[in-house]
């Protein structure tokens, strides 16, 4: 792997007119783009562009006139992410060897080319080759390997102290076994923990016992969340995430019912039990526990906020109306996402209209 665009010390004038990213980790590349947005706006340069094109949609020669075209607004700086992921992408035919020859011989001071190669590509690969012979002042080569080992011990280091935290070695190598060596799984994971963990500043393996594996995925503790707040456009975007992730239209409902239950139980055991909230707080949402601090009282606070804010015809109604999504899902051709995006605006309707979300 090429260190000149991962490292921790990119600036500005180190950007060449030309990152190309090749490899099966292609989340590093992702995670460069994040830095060079976050140098752009640190430099006062809040008005730069990025713009993501597909090889699928953009010839060679459409991408090159964009990358020579002034930004918008003058703007200092424009970013053009170019994705190939196609075998036809692979290779290229000598007209556009020619007009990638020109452009790269002066290249546009004010763009930054991304190219990003999906997949199980080498050097040897056509278009690695070819971009490979292009001035290295104009084009940094990146390989992006599956990180393993010590290298990717060390990635989940540097994501920690990022916010200010550390992690011991158990708890690198319990959070590996737990989620594996997918960036982009472990990048979610580590934000979730982090998240959980917020007045602390030492994450044991024990917390990532606790914290790690309660969901699916982080999407779904997204999707929670989002419920909980009753931030409609979140609800919709995490929603949206939940279906594109393969997630089966069974298991959603489910946790949309679960959730909405257990306001229900809460609401009984306060008024017919007698019982203390945090007691039942610490039954339905164990894996929430008073020594995350602030994250305690803000999740304790969003879920009595509902509890004591919805009436029980309103929680009957709620799942009642989810009873007949059920229905509808199984009997006719209607999306489930759809029924529930449906379902979604009128309950978050229901609770800001009613001023239940504090």
């Amino acid at each position: 792997m090429g260190q000149q665009s991962l490292s921790k010390d990119l600036s500005e004038e180190a950007l060449a007119p030309c990152h190309f990213f090749f490899g099966e980790e292609v989340f590093l590349a992702y995670e460069f783009l994040e830095k060079v947005k976050k140098i752009l706006v640190s430099s006062d340069n809040e008005a730069f562009n990025l713009e993501k094109l597909s090889r699928e949609d953009h010839s060679w020669a459409e991408v090159i006139d964009l990358a020579r075209t002034v930004p918008f607004l003058f703007s200092s700086k424009r970013i053009l992410v170019v994705e190939l992921t196609r075998k036809r992408d692979e290779t290229l035919n000598s007209t556009e060897k020619s007009i990638l020859k020109e452009y790269f011989s002066s290249p546009a001071s004010q763009t930054v080319l991304v190219i990003i190669l999906h997949g199980k590509v080498n050097r040897k690969t056509p278009v690695v080759r070819f971009f490979s012979s292009l001035p290295s002042s104009s084009v940094c080569m990146e390989e992006l390997k599956v990180l393993r080992g010590r290298a990717l011990i060390s990635w989940i280091e540097e994501r920690f102290q990022a916010e200010g935290k550390t992690i011991t070695f158990a708890g690198q190598r319990r959070l590996v076994d737990i989620i594996g060596n997918d960036l982009g799984r472990l990048s979610s994971e580590i934000t979730k923990i982090n998240t959980y963990l917020d007045d602390k500043n030492s994450v044991e393996v024990d917390d990532i016992n606790e914290v790690s594996g309660w969901f699916k995925s982080f999407t779904e503790w997204e999707m929670l969340d989002s419920l909980e707040s009753s931030d409609y456009e979140q609800c919709l975007r995490v929603l949206a995430n939940l279906f594109s992730e393969g997630t089966r239209p069974e298991y959603i409902l489910g946790l949309f019912a679960r959730f909405f239950r257990d306001i229900f139980m809460a609401k009984v055991w306060l008024v017919e039990k007698g019982r203390e909230r945090k007691e039942i707080f610490k039954e339905l949402k164990p894996q929430i526990q008073e020594k995350f601090g602030s994250f305690y009282t803000t999740k304790f606070r969003q879920f009595f906020s509902l509890v004591d804010g919805l009436s029980r015809p309103d929680l009957k109604r709620l799942l009642e109306e989810l009873e007949k999504i059920d229905l509808k899902f199984k009997t006719s051709d209607l999306s489930l996402q759809t029924l529930l995006e449906r379902f979604l605006f009128e309950y978050t309707r229901l609770t800001i209209d009613k001023g239940r979300v504090t």
